[in-house]
């Protein structure tokens, strides 16, 4: 029996990965190492420039599709048109996302159904539309992207909470149902990452940077290419009996005291 080599086990060579909210930021890093990796890699969100450019960036073997994850019904169509010009979808990445920052008791019903919609419904229509062709091929891996409140408590984003937890449920739930049909089904649960969107939020406020940076055992934060070969990682053969797992990416943070 000859052993795979080291780039072949952590090779995407003939992945098909449909990506969510894949334009900017962790969706972007997680395209390109994936698409490093070998996969053909397809990213989807709502702003075509915002795509284009970004595909424009990875060159060859990257395509987009313009797509707002909110319109569940069109989920199908969605991955009929991406399959038609690349091939079966072979993991699906489910990423996109919004947040909400304000008080639990100011939060309203309908502000959390928004978030909830974006984070679970969006979602779960998107797996409905891949998992039928992933169990009949007995193969393919669904990610999601979890976050640090799927893990312990964080004030004022209730409904941002409520929507990662819950997404906990969807990786379990999904990967026990898969895996036996060769879908495996996990997570990542990034920490405090440097991108635009974390950089204006410290704008101003360098006591909310200190607070995370003092309770961040490696003390520092994470970049974007940690989160992207994390990804290529639970998506390839060396993941190969992984499944329903929640991988924080933090510099400890979810343990650290």
């Amino acid at each position: 029996m000859t052993s795979p080599s080291f780039a072949q086990v952590f090779s995407l060579k003939g992945e098909v990965a449909l990506i969510t909210g894949g334009g900017t930021g962790i969706g972007l890093a997680m395209a390109h190492a994936m698409h490093a990796a070998g996969a053909q890699v397809v990213l989807v969100g709502r702003r075509e420039a915002e795509l284009a450019a970004a595909v424009k960036e990875l060159g060859a073997g990257a395509a987009h599709a313009v797509h707002d994850v909110n319109q569940l019904e069109l989920a199908p169509e969605l991955v009929a048109r991406v399959e038609k010009a690349h091939g079966p979808v072979t993991c699906l990445v489910n990423n996109a996302g919004q947040n909400l920052k304000k008080p639990a008791v100011e939060t309203t019903a309908e502000e959390l159904e928004a978030i909830v919609r974006t984070h679970i419904f969006g979602a779960h229509a998107l797996v409905r539309a891949v998992a039928p062709g992933m169990i009949a091929r007995k193969h393919g891996s669904i990610l999601f992207t979890a976050s640090m409140a799927s893990i312990f408590g964080i004030p004022n984003v209730i409904a941002y909470t409520a929507a990662k937890s819950a997404m906990v449920g969807l990786v379990r739930g999904y990967a026990v149902e898969f895996s036996p049909h060769g879908v495996r089904v996990n997570a990542i649960a990034p920490g405090w990452i440097d991108t635009a969107m974390s950089r204006k939020a410290f704008e101003g406020d360098p006591a909310r940077k200190n607070k995370i940076l003092s309770r961040t055992p490696m003390a520092k934060l994470g970049v974007t290419e940690d989160i992207g070969w994390a990804a290529v990682y639970l998506t390839s053969p060396a993941a190969n009996f992984v499944t329903g797992v929640i991988l924080p990416v933090d510099g400890g943070v979810s343990i650290g005291f």
